[in-house]
């Protein structure tokens, strides 16, 4: 199957206006494909980060336990490396080919490099190929997540009325946490009915296992929308850049280093709160596996539910508004917050995982809205993708590596709490550099 086998043929005469305002059902398949297909990409994506314990002991049993968690966690972080260049592959690919022939090879992707993962055999059985054969699988991972989020966001974009992207484009870290809170709560349930020998067996290969026919389905769904009315647009007008990556490392330079700027909070916050959070209250706060999956999966629940608001307040009172507003909360909270951990309740606990959830929404809801607008239709997709891919393989797929060797070096649980705290100061500076988005048409 080639690429361009999975690009739905133009219509006789449809009408592409961009300014057409897609209809109330159009728009209602639009979202739910988005949804299902980003829900898909980062279940899989999250599965390998909540079993990092189990899969520490697979992969790695002969080396000490500290040092077996952080090979687990370089595996997680090398295979962000790949990410910008993804970024560039995917974004070629998007703003040559179309959107939804970007977003339906990734999902495929991603859904068969996960089954891979989930048939691979330990070390006790084939050995150093073991930990060799994850890290490509890995690898494979997060070049198809490169194009995804990127991609769903810019799609959701360019069919939204502009005075409702904000709310729209919150859809994407909604549904990414949806993924996320779905393999907290099957990792809890887990932890919970099965013993530790029945996990490092094969309990950890189950969620994985569902990656397939949950990437199928998703798949189906993508291959029967129509792209994006901005991008027939640019077709129809034969203003399709033939070299997207040029245009943009030439004429684009500043609005890239600024949005890559202003991920590095996105890359950092999310990754150390929603994804390494459970290990860090097991591993340095000595929580039970099941009780720091249940609060993890309460503070996700919490998060998804106020993404939405934060998207829609993002398009009342601007991009750059709530940009800045997260960071200074970042800043102020975040080393208070970590602290309170120490000792804390059960219910104390998911408190501050729901507060910081929270702060991270008003980032979260409205960064990709803001990253879409900053970018004209013919390097959004590509603009998008290396800004945020780079970000996130530098600062996001490290976090978990770098908190747990913060706290190995200087003896702090509090330590990944500075490295937050220092992501936030960065994404102030590059937003107080932007000028407002909102309510404007996207650029062409």
């Amino acid at each position: 199957m080639t690429m361009t086998a999975m690009t739905m043929p133009a219509a006789a005469g449809p009408d592409t206006s961009a300014d057409a305002k897609a209809r109330p059902a159009v728009l209602r398949k639009v979202l739910t494909a988005s949804f299902i297909g980003n829900f898909v990409e980062w279940f899989d994506y999250a599965s390998y980060g909540y079993f990092a314990t189990v899969i520490a002991v697979v992969f790695f049993p002969e080396i000490a336990p500290s040092a077996a968690l952080l090979a687990t966690f370089a595996v997680f972080a090398i295979s962000f490396v790949i990410r910008p260049v993804g970024g560039i592959v995917w974004g070629n690919i998007g703003d040559r080919v179309g959107r939804k022939t970007a977003l339906s090879w990734s999902i495929l992707i991603m859904s068969g490099a996960t089954t891979l993962i989930a048939l691979l055999p330990g070390y006790a059985q084939i050995g150093i190929a073991a930990p060799i054969l994850l890290l490509v699988l890995r690898m494979v991972q997060g070049f198809s997540a490169s194009g995804e989020y990127a991609g769903a966001a810019s799609f959701l974009a360019e069919y939204a009325p502009p005075e409702k992207r904000g709310f729209y484009t919150s859809m994407v870290p909604a549904s990414t946490a949806a993924g996320l809170l779905a393999g907290s709560l099957i990792s809890a349930l887990l932890f919970s009915v099965l013993d530790t020998e029945q996990l490092q067996a094969w309990g950890w290969r189950l969620p994985l296992l569902l990656a397939f026919p949950m990437g199928l389905v998703g798949l189906y769904i993508r291959l029967k929308l129509e792209d994006t009315p901005k991008f027939r647009e640019m077709e129809a007008r034969h203003h399709v850049e033939a070299t997207p990556t040029r245009e943009l490392f030439t004429t684009y330079r500043k609005p890239m280093v600024r949005a890559f700027a202003v991920t590095c909070l996105n890359a950092v916050g999310f990754y150390l709160i929603l994804s390494y959070m459970p290990t860090y209250l097991i591993t340095e706060m000595g929580m039970d596996e099941s009780a720091s999956f249940l609060a993890n999966s309460i503070a996700l629940t919490a998060y998804i539910f106020l993404i939405f608001l934060m998207g829609t307040l993002s398009d009342r009172f601007g991009r750059r508004t709530a940009l800045i507003s997260a960071s200074v909360l970042f800043i102020l909270l975040t080393v208070p917050l970590f602290g309170m951990l120490d000792g804390a309740s059960f219910g104390m606990i998911v408190l501050i995982q729901v507060i910081f959830g929270a702060l991270l929404t008003v980032n979260d809801g409205t960064l990709p809205c803001f990253l879409t607008e900053i970018f004209p239709t013919r390097v959004r997709y590509s603009g998008f993708a290396f800004s945020f891919n780079t970000a996130n393989a530098l600062f996001g797929g490290t976090a978990p590596f770098i908190a747990t060797w913060l706290i190995a070096a200087t003896g702090s649980k509090a330590a990944p709490a500075w490295f937050l705290v220092a992501a936030a100061v960065v994404a102030l500076m590059a937003m107080l550099s932007c000028r407002e988005t909102a309510g404007q048409p996207l650029e062409d």
